[in-house]
């Protein structure tokens, strides 16, 4: 049976998908032809995956006012937290949960981006 291998992109509109791309690269350092590419490889012995969310509303997007949020798996959310805070980007919150470490901020069109370090293989 055929089967689902992972996730093929977020898309979203923006009013200026020039300059979102241009802040992805800059800040996220995530460029490619078509917008920001994810390239996944295993990291730290785990194996990597993406998960796909549901919410009954939307109090874990705010302050972001958009339906949705981004998750981009780092591989060091401390480095990658203190590189942005020496950019100017605001972390909003960051936190360690034992099975994976986060930390919040918003991109130039107000969508609110979740940085995952994952620590542990899921239960």
């Amino acid at each position: 049976m055929a089967k689902i291998t992972g996730l093929g992109g977020i898309f979203h509109v923006v009013k200026d998908p020039k300059a979102t791309r241009a802040w992805y690269k800059e800040y996220l350092g995530l460029d490619g032809e078509y917008g920001p590419m994810l390239k996944w490889s295993e990291e730290k012995g785990e194996e990597p995956y993406s998960l796909i969310s549901h919410f009954t509303d939307d109090e874990y997007m705010q302050p972001s006012s958009k339906g949705f949020m981004i998750n981009l798996r780092v591989d060091n959310l401390d480095e990658f937290t203190a590189e942005l805070k020496a950019k100017g980007i605001e972390v909003l919150d960051q936190v360690d949960e034992g099975y994976g470490k986060f930390a919040w901020i918003i991109d130039c069109d107000g969508v609110k981006v979740e940085l995952w370090e994952q620590c542990a293989a899921p239960e």
